[in-house]
Formats: C-alpha cells, sequence, structure tokens
C-alpha cells in the first residue's frame, strides 16, 4: 500500500511542480512530466486491483478484466520505453547542438512526439489484445502472478500460441528495439561530443544532464530485456522478479531519481510547498 501511494504522490508532485514553475516548461520537463503521468496510470492498473485482492482475501481477476490489464500494461510499458527515447533525443539535440535547440525542439514537435508514441503503443496494445482474446485457456488457471502479464497467460492456452510469439518476436520487438535503439544512437553521439569538450567542468556538466535518465533507463530497459526476449513457454519465477522491476519499482523511484540529482526540480517543489504553506 504504502509503495503505491509513495508512487502516486512522488509522481503527482514533479508533475505539479513542473507545472507551477514557468522556469520548468521546457521539451525536457515537458516529457519527464509526460512520464510521470505515464507512471501513475501505469502503477494504477496494476497495484489497486492486487491490494483489493489482498483486503478482500481472494485472489481472482475476471477474464474480460484480465484482458483490459493486459491492453493497458502493453499500452503503458511501451510508452514509458518511447518517452525514455524522446528524452534521449532532446539531450543529444541540447548537448550536440546547443545554439539550435529551442529552434529544433519546438513545442509542436514535442507534442507530436508524445502524441504519435500514444497512437503507436495503443495500436501495439490492440493488435496483442485481439489475438489473446482468440485463444482458449485450460481449466486450471491459476497464474502465480500479481497482474495478468501476458507471458504467462499464454503458458495457460489450449490452443497454439505460435501466432502470439510470433507478434512477441517481431512486432513486439519492433516496437522495443525502435526506442531502445534511439537511445543508444543518441548517448552514443553524447558522449563522443562530451570527449570533445576540453574542460573537466564542461563534461561533468553535460554528463550530469543525462546521469538521471540513465539510471532510469537501465532499470527499465535491463528488466525488460530479461522478461521478454524469449519465448512466452520459458517463462519462469525469475521472471517474475524481473518483472516487478518495471511495474512496481521502476514508477516509484522515478520521482527520486529525477529529482534529488536535478536542482531545477528540487527548486522547484520547494517553491510548491512555500506557495502551499502560504
Amino acid at each position: 500500500m504504502w509503495m503505491y501511494l509513495v508512487t502516486i504522490i512522488g509522481n503527482f508532485l514533479i508533475i505539479l511542480a513542473i507545472s507551477c514553475d514557468s522556469y520548468l516548461h521546457t521539451p525536457m520537463y515537458f516529457f519527464l512530466a509526460n512520464l510521470s503521468c505515464v507512471d501513475i496510470c501505469f502503477s494504477s492498473v496494476t497495484i489497486p486491483k492486487m491490494l483489493v485482492n489482498h483486503m478482500l482475501g481472494r485472489e481472482s481477476i475476471s477474464c474480460v478484466e484480465c484482458m483490459i490489464q493486459i491492453y493497458f500494461v502493453i499500452t503503458l510499458v511501451n510508452m514509458d520505453g518511447f518517452l525514455l527515447s524522446v528524452m534521449a533525443y532532446d539531450r543529444y539535440v541540447a548537448i550536440y547542438s546547443p545554439l539550435h535547440y529551442s529552434m529544433i525542439m519546438r513545442p509542436k514537435l514535442c507534442v507530436f512526439l508524445v502524441d504519435i508514441s500514444w497512437i503507436i503503443t495503443n495500436l501495439h496494445a490492440l493488435l496483442h489484445t485481439l489475438f489473446m482474446v482468440q485463444l482458449t485457456f485450460c481449466s486450471n488457471n491459476v497464474v502465480h502472478h500479481f497482474f495478468c502479464d501476458p507471458y504467462p497467460i499464454l503458458k495457460f492456452s489450449c490452443t497454439d500460441t505460435l501466432i502470439n510469439d510470433l507478434m512477441v518476436f517481431t512486432v513486439g520487438e519492433l516496437i522495443f528495439l525502435t526506442p531502445f535503439t534511439c537511445i543508444i544512437v543518441s548517448y552514443a553521439y553524447i558522449f563522443s561530443n562530451v570527449l570533445k569538450l576540453s574542460s573537466a567542468h564542461g563534461i561533468r556538466k553535460a554528463l550530469s544532464t543525462c546521469g538521471s535518465h540513465l539510471t532510469v533507463v537501465s532499470l527499465f530497459c535491463g528488466a525488460l530485456l530479461g522478461v521478454y526476449m524469449h519465448p512466452s513457454s520459458s517463462y519462469s519465477v525469475q521472471d517474475t522478479v524481473a518483472t516487478v522491476i518495471f511495474t512496481v519499482v521502476t514508477p516509484l523511484v522515478n520521482p527520486f531519481i529525477y529529482s534529488l540529482r536535478n536542482r531545477d526540480i528540487k527548486g522547484a517543489l520547494r517553491k510548491l510547498i512555500i506557495r502551499v504553506q502560504n
């Protein structure tokens, strides 16, 4: 319960701080606010149902609820990845071409990148969910998980899941690897540009803007790679533990990572607290 509350409050404070401070009305913080919004939604898709079942002493979910949960989990997981890649591109532009930053990262482009990410992730989730509802599941449907993760659900299908597995390894990998590749390429250019700087202070300043983002990317992408880059038939308990990282831990620690290592966010939060107290 407390982890869910901390996640909601922490991410909501990030959104509120960015919204109330005009100094933070920049592309980087626009994407960060969207990431916090996605993390709130992501946590709210899985954790409340688990808490309700725990309080009522039951461990069940209807097939319709499960399919709805799968749809939103896929959408929001992918949206996290797309936002992290857009944030990497934003940092690349800021470091590689600072004089043209405001011209390149125009408000219309920022809104377009977020909108197109929502469209792609929703279409991808809809495709997976439609293929899932075509399956017939066996009578023994005990899933050792705290939410409807597609891989454990596929293991209980009485019909062939070849098409579903192919979907994961084709469309799924494309949706995951596209933003992941954008992140890798962006940081390759960032580090190559940073190494050209003559002063140590300039290098530290450039890398300080990327530290928080790299930490979140490592947590999120590392867990996803470990869970979904193999066939559903080989899903194990270790994969369930890894799933907890990107469904519970990442949304929980994101506000702390971005606020504790960011003077602008800390300053905005102080202003927000002072405004509330007055």
